[in-house]
């Protein structure tokens, strides 16, 4: 794994390059660890708490550990009719966790998200940003086995 000071480091020079060093650094480590946020702040000449609010404000970003594999589904009102709550339940059955939290072992982050853009096959999860369309409880099991 590289060593999130060299990946942050690599983006010094570029403009807004703070976004695009959390992304590499969440690529890496499928989150962004606090030192790496304190380090970011360093690096690109700026307080903490700026460098800390960049890294929260963006939903895709996530400070703190977080699973290898992040599920997120999606809440907006097409997928809140369409059944997403009885998702949501099968998954966190499934994984032995709720809504923003990780299974013990690191593997899997469930999450919330406002919309994947994938209204035409409500409701949809992404896995790793990988979208899963017209999902029911009943497709829960067979999906995440994909990635057991």
């Amino acid at each position: 794994m590289a060593d999130y000071r060299e990946i942050i480091s690599a983006y010094k020079e570029v403009p807004g390059g703070i976004i695009e060093a959390y992304h590499a650094v969440q690529k890496e480590y499928s989150y962004i660890p606090e030192d790496a946020v304190v380090y970011a702040a360093q690096v690109f000449d700026m307080p903490k708490a700026k460098a800390y609010g960049v890294a929260t404000f963006y939903s895709y970003l996530q400070v703190g550990p977080r699973g290898k594999n992040v599920i997120r589904i999606c809440e907006s009102a097409p997928c809140h009719i369409a059944g997403a709550d009885k998702v949501v339940a099968a998954l966190e059955k499934e994984l032995g966790i709720k809504m923003g939290e990780t299974t013990p072992d690191g593997k899997f982050t469930l999450e919330f998200a406002e919309c994947v853009g994938q209204c035409q096959a409500t409701p949809v999860i992404t896995i790793n940003s990988q979208p899963y369309g017209d999902v029911t409880a009943d497709k829960v099991a067979a999906i995440l086995a994909e990635y057991k």
